[in-house]
């Protein structure tokens, strides 16, 4: 069972639920082309209401034990989208997230991860976080490793993207492979 609604914080940012206000921020910010071309479910164009109904099927999906997912917040508003996909029968999850390209290369996707790996494991009692990225996007690979994931392998052809077969990095971390003094607020 999953407590729901759950606000997270790091040192720079809140992770909490998105708000009804919260669709003009997301469809401007996941509406970019850029952003939607690195994700898989974020669709272009973001037309008018996705962002609304998108949120609105959170609180379900958190009371049905589906999935989580945190509104990145930044002093300076709304960065991004970060959440958790359940398998209860595996204790396992999977990791996705966006963060608008404003705020590409701050590192408030590594600092959420951290958190939410954390939070993950210590809270809800997970063994095993894994996420992928497509190869093309190196960067995100990156926040991966920051959050203690190892890379386990590339998948060919795993998904497809705008008419295109990508390519995937496969990583994961496992509630063994955490160390005690990990910080969520270490923002390299």
């Amino acid at each position: 069972m999953i407590e729901w609604p759950v606000i997270l914080s790091t040192v720079r940012l809140t992770l909490r639920p998105f708000r009804p206000q919260d669709a003009p921020d997301v469809s401007r910010l996941a509406g970019d082309r850029e952003v939607a071309a690195n994700t898989l479910t974020v669709p272009h164009p973001y037309e008018e209401g996705m962002a609304s109904e998108w949120i609105a099927g959170h609180a379900p999906a958190a009371a049905a034990g589906e999935r989580v997912v945190f509104a990145l917040v930044h002093e300076a508003g709304l960065v991004g989208a970060m959440g958790l996909d359940f398998a209860p029968e595996h204790a396992r999850a999977e990791l996705g997230y966006w963060v608008g390209r404003p705020s590409w290369g701050q590192g408030f996707a590594s600092e959420a991860a951290r958190e939410l790996v954390r939070y993950g494991f210590e809270v809800l009692g997970l063994n095993r976080i894994q996420a992928h990225h497509m190869v093309r996007n190196p960067a995100s690979g990156r926040v991966l490793e920051k959050c203690g994931m190892q890379k386990e392998g590339v998948v060919r052809q795993y998904l497809k993207k705008w008419g295109e077969f990508e390519d995937i990095v496969m990583y994961s971390i496992l509630a063994s492979d955490q160390a005690p003094d990990r910080s969520a607020g270490d923002t390299s």
